[in-house]
């Protein structure tokens, strides 16, 4: 999904997972193969995004049009070295962040062990939440009816934690999060 390019931030991940969910609920989609064929997709994704940033990253990174530095890249290298499972967890619950998050662990060195370890707890995680709301409240009368509403706030709340994040830094310019 989007996760597998770096360059693919605005797919909307969580809705899809959703919506598939939800497709094999009301069909003959067999839920487990679906499971299967996601939490392959996402890690092949994240894979291929970390590999990218490993390879690659030091020189799209030294594109005077990216606004990142070699600065960013250690002070990046020391949060991934301190909370660098956490984040790859927590990140596949975050739009953006989760198709930023494995090319900056490639571009930071993190072990790929290590980075494939935490990306298959989080994209357990993410694929089961997602495809599973999607299933269970399929065959709910009112999603079925309002499925685009439904949609829109499965994106809506995907969006929050950015958004809160968004307005206690704009709050509190000078702290750290």
């Amino acid at each position: 999904m989007e996760t597998g390019l770096v360059f693919t931030p605005f797919l909307p991940g969580d809705s899809l997972l959703f919506a598939a969910g939800a497709f094999a609920a009301l069909s003959s989609l067999n839920i487990l193969v679906l499971w299967i064929v996601l939490l392959l997709a996402a890690l092949i994704g994240n894979t291929s995004n970390y590999w990218i940033g490993y390879f690659f990253g030091k020189k799209i990174v030294a594109h005077p049009k990216i606004p990142i530095d070699e600065e960013h890249i250690k002070e990046t290298k020391k949060f991934f070295d301190k909370y660098g499972g956490k984040t790859i967890i927590m990140a596949r619950f975050m739009p953006f962040v989760r198709t930023f998050a494995p090319f900056v662990a490639g571009v930071s060195r993190m072990s790929y062990k290590q980075f494939i370890s935490y990306d298959l707890i989080g994209a357990f995680s993410w694929i089961t939440v997602g495809t599973m709301a999607g299933y269970f409240f399929g065959n709910i009368e009112f999603v079925k009816k309002n499925f685009s509403l439904v949609i829109f706030g499965v994106i809506i709340i995907s969006l929050l934690p950015i958004i809160f994040e968004y307005v206690k830094h704009r709050l509190h310019p000078n702290r750290q999060s």
